[in-house]
């Protein structure tokens, strides 16, 4: 069985060689199904660990009141953490195929422009360890061994930054040369995610700064409060895929029985 992206919507008739398609999907219906399990998953998460383990949950060394919990205290409890690794796990395969997809779309816009081309592979680089420090901090909780779950934290927000930034300068060219308004919609709202993800990594940082240098009250809540956004930023900037693959869809295909792979 293998996998494959269209370059354009299948109209009509259409016949892959002597292949079977088992799946046909649109590209976008791929897109927001990965961005909505972690989304989903989150959301339960937080709700679980605010309504049954709050006390566990907002508990920090500074022993002050704090009222919301962060996202690292809310997948390492149980059952959260056994719903995060399953929304997690379950969204992981995707995003690697939405990861080469880009850089196939990539390889084939600026084959001959050699400076966006070595962009584009570092950007997909970038998204590989996104994901893969993601894995990291899903599958080894805090509770569990703090410093490899810090460092895949660390893996991915920087990961994450760095990608959004080569994305938007390589979309930056695509808008400038481009005709479809899809295009352009796209860059805006990819340029509008990155700024605010910045911005909240830095609220985040500041006060998660202030709660373990101060042990104020509220500080360990506004960090909470900022790490949600940061992580739904980052959604919201990878739900733009929306409108750079509109037109296309994947297809699972079956070769026909008896042909060499």
């Amino acid at each position: 069985m293998a996998l494959m992206s269209q370059s354009r919507m299948l109209q009509g008739p259409h016949v892959l060689g002597h292949d079977k398609p088992l799946i046909r999907l649109s590209f976008t219906s791929c897109v927001v199904g990965t961005v909505s399990l972690p989304l989903l998953g989150l959301i339960t998460c937080i709700s679980i660990s605010s309504v049954f383990h709050f006390q566990d949950s907002t508990e920090t060394h500074c022993k002050v009141t704090n009222y919301l919990p962060s996202i690292s205290a809310s997948i390492s409890l149980s059952p959260e953490c056994h719903i995060w690794r399953f929304c997690i796990g379950l969204h992981s395969a995707p995003r690697f195929l939405v990861a080469v997809a880009y850089f196939n779309f990539y390889k084939g816009r600026f084959s001959t422009r050699f400076l966006e081309w070595l962009l584009s592979c570092l950007n997909f680089m970038c998204a590989i360890t996104e994901n893969f420090g993601l894995l990291l901090l899903t599958y080894v909780s805090s509770n569990e061994t703090y410093l490899v779950h810090k460092e895949g934290f660390v893996l991915f927000i920087a990961s994450s930054v760095i990608h959004m930034v080569l994305t938007c300068r390589l979309w930056l060219v695509i808008k400038k040369y481009s005709l479809i308004p899809e295009d352009v919609k796209s860059f805006h709202w990819k340029i509008r995610c990155l700024i605010l993800n910045i911005a909240f990594c830095c609220l985040a940082a500041y006060f998660y700064w202030k709660h373990n240098m101060y042990c104020e009250q509220g500080s360990y809540t506004f960090f909470a409060l900022f790490e949600y956004c940061v992580v739904f930023s980052n959604m919201a900037f990878h739900l733009t895929a929306f409108w750079d693959f509109k037109s296309r869809e994947m297809v699972v295909i079956s070769p026909e029985e008896g042909k060499d792979f």
